[in-house]
This record gives structure tokens, C-alpha cells and sequence, in this order.
């Protein structure tokens, strides 16, 4: 399913929540993103192996993907990088990821493949030129990973917060945004009590997006926040979060018992 967030005529955000095929069924749903600017085409967070050659089809109603000017990771999950060989060996795209994660590419596409197509971003961020527009890459480092970005896109006032803002609900009610927020907590808080790092990331990159002048938040998984009253109720709410290490205690760091044998999920 694709749904077109923004479209004025010359710049588009559209994104895809069910690329996942049906017998996938214990994959975490997962949504992907491209934005164009005057044909010019950057896709986000493409995803892995689950989603590639479906995306590659739902890709080709909006521009033709061999096209592609970017590839954007927000970090280097496998369900964020699984299938970049594929994207590289199928399209002129350049890689677009964090410092911390552009040498551990070579891994997941072979020698060669990565040569001169990586931009490794820095940890303040930076522009980057899309058709006759830029897209800003701001800091999200420790949410979840250490090296982390979001792509806010200053057309359609979108910020495209990777793992920040994630719930946990179906393909279908992916594709929708949020409309009781008090009742959604419920499918967010304890993904992000345990993914996000710590209550003080959380703080530091409520303060930064406060600045923004944001009307939508779209995470990688589960529901968007559409409406300026949304995204203020989310940004206040991963503010005030503890989560992660504040989270934990001694309990958690105790060497298992020996009896404590791993076995195959019946």
C-alpha cells in the first residue's frame, strides 16, 4: 500500500507500509519511504531482503528506480540495510549513512560495490542537495543506535524519525496516522523503554526538534503523526521518558543461572 503524505505537483513524499510479504509473518512490519524533488529521487530506510523486490515495483509507479539519486539509512539495522548490495548493483544511487556505519557497508555489498557512492555523514548532520530543494540530516544519535539520523524534509514539513516515535500495530493501521494519542502510548512505550538509550538522548532531541517547523512525524514502523497538536503531544511525551539504562539495575547484569538452557521456540 502507498500512501502519498505530500505531493504539490513538483515534490512528492509517498511512503509504503506493506512490502512485507503475508508468510513473513513474524518480520516486524516496517515502512519505507521515497521523497522526489523535480524527478529527483531519494529513498529511505530501503530495508532488507523481505522488501526489495516489492518495493522495487510500488518504487517504479513514482520515478524509475534504476534512477534513484540517494539512498538514505538512518542507521544500520538489518531491516533499514539488509538489501543494499541489491540497490547498489541495481541503480546509480549514492549511499547516503552515518560515519560510524559507511566502512561496516562493505559487508552487507562486497568489495567494490560501496567505491566512490558513499556520503558518510557526519555526527552534526548536514544538507543535501534533492532536485531544486535540500534535505536537512539532523543528530539522533542513541535513538536507537550510536551512530543516527532523521531526514526532515523543509517542503513538506515531514520529519522522517527512523525508530523514534515506532508502534507496533499491522501494515493496514500502519498507513494511518494517529488520532487518540493517550491510547496509542500503549503500542509505543515498551519498544521505546527498551530501544531508546536513555531519557537524557530523548530530552536532548526533544529541545532540537522543538526548533522545527514540523507538521508530520513518520517512524519506520507502525503509525505516523499527522497535525502540529500530534507532534507536540509526541515530542513532550519522548521528553519526559525514562528509558534504557535508566531502566536498569543490577538485576540485569547477572551471569545466568546453569540450568538456564536456550532452546528452540516451539
Amino acid at each position: 500500500m502507498s500512501v502519498e503524505l505530500f505531493d504539490n505537483g513538483t515534490h512528492q513524499c509517498v511512503m509504503f507500509t506493506d512490502l512485507i510479504r503475508d508468510e513473513a509473518h513474524d518480520a516486524v512490519q516496517s515502512n519505507q519511504f521515497v521523497i522526489i524533488d523535480h524527478g529527483d529521487g531519494a529513498l529511505l530506510d530501503p530495508g532488507g531482503n523481505l522488501t526489495y523486490s516489492n518495493l522495487w515495483v510500488a518504487l517504479s509507479r513514482w520515478l524509475s528506480p534504476p534512477d534513484l539519486k540517494y539512498i538514505l539509512a538512518s542507521h544500520a539495522d538489518p531491516d533499514i540495510v539488509a538489501s543494499l548490495n541489491k540497490w547498489l548493483v541495481g541503480t546509480k544511487a549514492t549511499l547516503v549513512i552515518s560515519r560510524i556505519w559507511d566502512r561496516f557497508v562493505p559487508h552487507v555489498c562486497g568489495v567494490g560495490n560501496t567505491v566512490g557512492r558513499i556520503i558518510g555523514v557526519p555526527d552534526e548532520g548536514g544538507l543535501l542537495r534533492l532536485g531544486k530543494t535540500s534535505l536537512i540530516l539532523i543528530p539522533a544519535h542513541f535513538l536507537h543506535a550510536e551512530g543516527n539520523f532523521q531526514f526532515y524534509d523543509p517542503v513538506s514539513k515531514i520529519l522522517f524519525s527512523g525508530d523514534l516515535g515506532v508502534s507496533l500495530v499491522s501494515a493496514s493501521d500502519a498507513a494511518e496516522h494517529v488520532t487518540d494519542f493517550d491510547s496509542h502510548i500503549r503500542k509505543m512505550k515498551g519498544f521505546h523503554q527498551r530501544y531508546m538509550t536513555s531519557g537524557k538522548a530523548c530530552r536532548l532531541w526533544a529541545n532540537m526538534v522543538r526548533g522545527l517547523d514540523v507538521e508530520m512525524i513518520v517512524p519506520q514502523h507502525g503509525k505516523f503523526f499527522k497535525g502540529r497538536d500530534m507532534v507536540n503531544r509526541f515530542v513532550d511525551w519522548i521528553g519526559d521518558l525514562e528509558c534504557g539504562i535508566d531502566l536498569f539495575t543490577q538485576e540485569n547484569y547477572k551471569v545466568p543461572p546453569t540450568d538456564a538452557w536456550l532452546e528452540l521456540a516451539k
